[in-house]
């Protein structure tokens, strides 16, 4: 007796027939809106040093590229939180962690020691 392989399941059906894989896919779908929200009142430098992370019942995390851009997105937590409630969001505090690794993408490129990149 041989067993058959059962054929794949979409990503989509899978995260609609699993609860929790549906709210997971819920609370991406919920920072994305949030960090949509909030972006046009960050200054476009750093924005592409910003990403969303995980919100959850006790609060939204903005992922920073690095330290001095996880404290300038300290400082404007209270600018984006008025933005989340006039928006009409729940309002969640907003947590602020430094990520490297999700922003591997925008890292700027090596040097040799002494050169300036062009």
């Amino acid at each position: 007796m041989t067993a058959q392989a059962r054929p794949a399941l979409p990503l989509s059906d899978a995260l609609r027939a699993s609860q929790p894989l549906a709210l997971l896919a819920e609370r991406l779908r919920e920072s994305k809106r949030r960090f949509d929200c909030i972006a046009p009142v960050l200054p476009d430098a750093l924005a592409v040093h910003a990403q969303p992370g995980p919100v959850d019942e006790h609060g939204w995390t903005l992922l920073a590229a690095n330290a001095a851009v996880a404290a300038k997105l300290r400082q404007l937590v209270p600018l984006l939180a008025a933005r989340m409630d006039e928006s009409g969001f729940t309002t969640l505090p907003i947590r602020v962690k430094v990520s490297v690794s999700a922003f591997e993408h925008v890292r700027a490129p090596r040097t040799m020691q002494g050169e300036l990149p062009s």
